[in-house]
């Protein structure tokens, strides 16, 4: 059987309101050489029954991943399976609106790129949108991989957003041994630069994403730790890409995380009274 071009892969769990929505909106192009696996991790509501209404359409694979692990083992099971020359991973609560993966697709046509990103809107659990156009901020052309990186640590965020927002070629992420789990809450910019310090990145500067947000990423804590991560992040880069990342920019990125830190956490409380 011959591989598609490009895999989709939704790491599931408890998603179970959400993960027919998200099915749907990578199926929807049917023009688009795909195939799409999901993996449900051992789900306690209902989203193996919804995923399972789509065991019909011969481009879906259903994998069932045993409990335990975290994001790491679910998110490198679907890709494990991937059998496209690109990939994408999607969270099973997230939506690619329609045209997105045609158009990085195209992008990553020039084999000098192994990454591309798009900006995305911010909704809540209801679908309502909070930020809309979120992301790419300075990455508004094509530039060296390990620029992004660079940048990326500067600013002290995610330039490049949730995966839902990303396509990247697989033999990249396989080179860099699938998706990086010695930090948690930067799974996926910690891969990202992974795989960017192997080639170009070029933005996709339009939006063809949703990324939901939920009460459970509004805790205080758990803002700070990611912070925290992040510091580590940076120092861990600097020291295994110096050439890449400089002492300057983990400094500056780092006093940047802690402010983003701070203003999310204000962010969080107002969203929280709005939602009341």
């Amino acid at each position: 059987m011959t591989a598609p071009r490009l895999s989709v892969v939704i790491p599931a769990y408890n998603n179970g309101k959400t993960i027919a929505e998200t099915m749907r909106s990578v199926l929807s192009d049917s023009s688009v050489d795909l195939e799409l696996i999901v993996a449900d991790h051992s789900s306690t509501d209902d989203t193996l029954a919804e995923i399972q209404t789509f065991e019909d359409d011969e481009r879906v694979t259903i994998l069932h991943t045993p409990a335990g692990g975290g994001a790491p083992r679910n998110w490198n099971r679907v890709t494990d399976a991937a059998r496209g020359e690109l990939i994408k991973l999607v969270c099973g609560d997230d939506i690619v609106l329609p045209g997105t993966l045609r158009r990085q697709m195209a992008l990553l046509e020039d084999p000098s790129v192994v990454l591309t990103a798009c900006r995305r809107d911010i909704v809540d659990a209801s679908g309502r949108v909070l930020f809309s156009g979120w992301g790419l901020r300075g990455l508004g052309r094509p530039i060296p991989g390990a620029r992004a990186v660079a940048a990326a640590v500067r600013a002290g965020s995610n330039l490049f957003g949730e995966p839902a927002s990303v396509m990247m070629r697989r033999s990249a992420l396989s080179a860099v041994g699938g998706w990086r789990a010695d930090f948690p809450y930067l799974i996926d910019q910690a891969t990202y630069s992974n795989v960017l310090l192997r080639g170009g990145f070029a933005p996709d500067l339009a939006t063809g994403a949703t990324f939901r947000m939920s009460a459970s990423q509004w805790s205080v804590a758990l803002v700070r730790d990611q912070a925290a991560q992040a510091k580590a992040f940076h120092r861990a880069l600097h020291r295994e890409h110096p050439d890449a990342v400089s002492a300057i920019d983990v400094v500056v990125g780092n006093a940047r995380a802690a402010l983003m830190a701070r203003a999310r956490q204000v962010s969080y409380w107002i969203l929280k009274r709005r939602m009341r």
